[in-house]
C-alpha cells in the first residue's frame, strides 16, 4: 500500500492497443509505488511494456488507437488519470519531466534548439525571453554540449546524434523536476558522456531530491544508479527487488537469464555469450499460463496451463516474484532443464 511519503502510485495500470490483429495488452496490471529521492529501474527486452507504462502515466498514449485504464495513477494526491489535459499539462515538463529515446522525432526540426529549451521557462515559470536565454545555456553547458551559446542558436539537424541527446536530457532538467523519467537516456552517447550524464542526475537527485523512472536495457547503468528493479516481460511485472539482492540471487528464470547475458571480464577466453533461448511472445497470441514457459528451463506442465501471481519471495516484503520455482531460484538450484 502506498504510504504518507509516497511520491508516486500507480494502481493496476493496463494499455491495450487496437490492432488488425485484435486487442492487444501492451501492459497487463502494473502496479508499484515511488519514494522521493529514489531510482527506481524498469528493465526488460525490447517490447516488454517498459516505454509504454511510462507514456501512460503521463498521458501520452494516443486514443485511437490505444486505451489506458488503471485503479488509479495518484501524484500529489491526485489522479492523474481524472485530470483535464491543460491540468495534466502543468504537471508535464514542470513536476513530471522525460527524457525520450529518440531525440530527433522528439525536437522539431523547424525551430531552433534555444526556441524549444526556452518555451519550456517561459510556459512553466513565466521567464522572459533573456533571463530564458541564460538558464538555457547554462543547461546546456551542463550536459556537456561544447560552446552552447552557438548551439542554443542551432537547428536540430546541425547537431549529432548524441549531442541531440544532451538537447534533450537539458530540457527534461530545466524546471528540476521532483520526478525524472528517463527512457534510455545515454543511447548513442559515448562512454564518457554517459558517466558524465549520469553523474548530472544523480548530483539532481542530491540537491533537488528529485526521484528517477529508469527505463532501460543496460544492466550495467541499473547496477550503479538504482536503488530498486522492477522487470518486465510481456506487459507484465515478473521481479521487483531492491538492487543488491536482484543481482546477487535473481528470483525469476528471466531475470537469471537477462544477468547470464551479461558480458563479463572474467569469463573464459573465448567462450560464447550465454543467451536467453527463442524469442519474446507475440502479445496478440499470449499463452493461457506463464508468457516466459516456452523459453524457460524451469518449466513445467503447471506453467503452460496457469499463470503465477506476482507474489513474495520467503518473508521478503521488498521483494516479489512471478514463478512457482522463485524460491529455488534464489537458492542457486538447478533447473530441470538444465540438468537434462
Amino acid at each position: 500500500m502506498a504510504g504518507p511519503e509516497t511520491l508516486l502510485s500507480v494502481r493496476d495500470l493496463r494499455v491495450t492497443f487496437e490492432t488488425h490483429q485484435g486487442s492487444v495488452e501492451a501492459v497487463a496490471g502494473v502496479t508499484f509505488d515511488m519514494e522521493p529521492g529514489e531510482t527506481l529501474a524498469l528493465v526488460g527486452e525490447s517490447g516488454s511494456g517498459k516505454s509504454v507504462t511510462s507514456l501512460a502515466i503521463l498521458g501520452l498514449i494516443p486514443n485511437p488507437p490505444g486505451v489506458v485504464s488503471s485503479d488509479g495513477i495518484l501524484w500529489g494526491g491526485r489522479d492523474l488519470t481524472r485530470l483535464r489535459e491543460v491540468e495534466l499539462r502543468r504537471i508535464r515538463g514542470n513536476e513530471i519531466s522525460m527524457i525520450f529515446q529518440d531525440p530527433m522525432t522528439s525536437l522539431n526540426p523547424l525551430l531552433t534548439v534555444g526556441q524549444q529549451l526556452a518555451e519550456v521557462l517561459e510556459i512553466h515559470r513565466g521567464m522572459g525571453r533573456r533571463e530564458a536565454r541564460q538558464l538555457c545555456v547554462a543547461g546546456l553547458g551542463d550536459v556537456g554540449i561544447p560552446h552552447p551559446e552557438a548551439r542554443f542558436d542551432a537547428y536540430p539537424h546541425e547537431l549529432s546524434g548524441g549531442m541531440r541527446q544532451r538537447v534533450m536530457i537539458a530540457m527534461a532538467l530545466l524546471c528540476r523536476p521532483k520526478l525524472l523519467f528517463a527512457d534510455e537516456p545515454t543511447t548513442a552517447l559515448d562512454v564518457t558522456i554517459q558517466a558524465q550524464i549520469l553523474e548530472l542526475m544523480k548530483a539532481l537527485q542530491a540537491s533537488h531530491g528529485t526521484a528517477i523512472l529508469l527505463i532501460t536495457h543496460d544492466l550495467g547503468i541499473v547496477a550503479g544508479m538504482a536503488d530498486r528493479v522492477h522487470v518486465m516481460y510481456a506487459g507484465r511485472l515478473v521481479e521487483t527487488a531492491p538492487t543488491p539482492p536482484l543481482f546477487e540471487q535473481p528470483a525469476h528464470p528471466y531475470t537469471e537469464g537477462l544477468l547470464a547475458s551479461v558480458p563479463t571480464l572474467t569469463g573464459t577466453p573465448g567462450a560464447m555469450l550465454r543467451t536467453i533461448t527463442g524469442q519474446p511472445p507475440d502479445l496478440a497470441e499470449l499463452p493461457p499460463g506463464c508468457a516466459f514457459e516456452p523459453r524457460c528451463a524451469w518449466r513445467i506442465d503447471r506453467c503452460a496451463l496457469e499463470r503465477p501471481a506476482l507474489a513474495p519471495v520467503g518473508d521478503r516484503a521488498r521483494r516479489r516474484s512471478s514463478c512457482f520455482f522463485s524460491e529455488d531460484v534464489v537458492s542457486g538450484a538447478t533447473a530441470a532443464g538444465e540438468k537434462a
